[in-house]
């Protein structure tokens, strides 16, 4: 009976300074930690003379859809989507502070998506943002997420990040600017980040 009564005060005593160190850890009210938006835009290319981005894995047909008429069978569904349900695309697309093409150029979006929906247009993205110029030239935030192409708005994690991103948090919000899905186009970009000061 001593030993189980000195095993829950052990146990009782971890958590108490458990809990006590996790508040002492740095936060917002003491201003160790500061939030900061990015807005930018991404130029993605499939064709052209100078492609940024390339489908390397061409995935199946999606299976056909069960007819809400459960008599009628299965029916396939026509898609005027180009891509295919497993397709993997890479991209080394350019970052600038404007939609225009001579638009300062600030980075480079890097890494690739999976076509993981059997319809529509859902990807896995992983996506490294690598930042060229300016006070974040020469840090980069890593983007992981799943992709709905057809929502207007696109969420995604920001997972961590280099130089002065190290151990930021946050997310992305991503929306079609001028975008085609079989060509490409311009994709705006707001990040929010909350970044530990140094």
């Amino acid at each position: 009976m001593a030993s189980s009564a000195a095993l829950i005060l052990l146990i009782s005593s971890v958590l108490l300074a458990t809990a006590a160190y996790i508040r002492r850890e740095p936060g917002h009210a003491d201003g160790s930690f500061v939030d900061t938006h990015l807005h930018f835009y991404m130029h993605d290319a499939y064709g052209g003379p100078r492609p940024t981005a390339a489908l390397i894995v061409t995935g199946r047909e999606p299976l056909p859809l069960l007819s809400d008429d459960s008599a009628a069978g299965p029916e396939a569904t026509s898609s005027s989507s180009p891509r295919r349900f497993g397709d993997i695309a890479v991209m080394n697309n350019a970052l600038t502070e404007g939609p225009e093409r001579g638009s300062a150029r600030v980075g480079t979006a890097q890494g690739f998506t999976v076509r993981v929906a059997e319809h529509g247009a859902v990807n896995d993205l992983s996506l490294h943002l690598v930042f060229e110029a300016g006070e974040y030239g020469g840090s980069s935030l890593a983007v992981k997420g799943r992709v709905d192409t057809g929502a207007v708005v696109r969420e995604s994690i920001i997972v961590g990040g280099t130089g002065r991103f190290r151990f930021a948090t946050g997310y992305a919000l991503s929306r079609s600017y001028d975008y085609d899905i079989t060509s490409g186009g311009i994709v705006e970009i707001d990040v929010y980040v909350q970044l530990r000061r140094v």
